[in-house]
């Protein structure tokens, strides 16, 4: 549950649209009309191609110092920030069904004040992931 910041070249097209190329991430491009679009469609692809490598099992490339990054003639460099939280938020809400024990007493006593039990346990394990995440590197410099 990291954030993750990777240099992004942005094209600009004759029709001034934009292609986006990661140069840590070979096989991850995008497009937009505008650079806005170009920007949110790069953060999709980064995030998608990061989920793809965590699904395949295999590290996260190293992310490349932005200053050592060369652009060209008609590009110029974008470090784009992907939230892995807000990420998983976003594309993977599937409820899923735990079951659970706690003491009589306390079912009783919540039972009483009609806590919402799901509720209480997903803002509880939000904390808990939140202050586990311990903030890395993550651009080699």
């Amino acid at each position: 549950m990291k954030k993750f910041f990777y240099p992004a070249l942005f094209h600009i097209a004759e029709n001034g649209s934009f292609r986006v190329s990661f140069p840590d991430i070979p096989e991850c491009h995008t497009q937009g009309e505008d650079l806005a679009q170009a920007y949110e469609m790069a953060v999709e692809a980064l995030g998608q191609a990061l989920v793809d490598y965590e699904k395949g099992g295999r590290p996260f490339p190293a992310s490349s110092d932005p200053r050592a990054v060369e652009g060209g003639q008609g590009l110029f460099l974008v470090v784009i920030e992907f939230d892995m939280l807000a990420y998983r938020r976003r594309t993977n809400s599937r409820a899923v069904k735990k079951t659970l024990s706690i003491p009589e007493w306390m079912n009783e006593a919540a039972m009483a004040i009609n806590l919402n039990f799901s509720q209480v346990l997903q803002e509880a394990l939000l904390s808990k992931i939140s202050e586990k995440t311990v903030p890395e590197k993550r651009i080699n410099t």
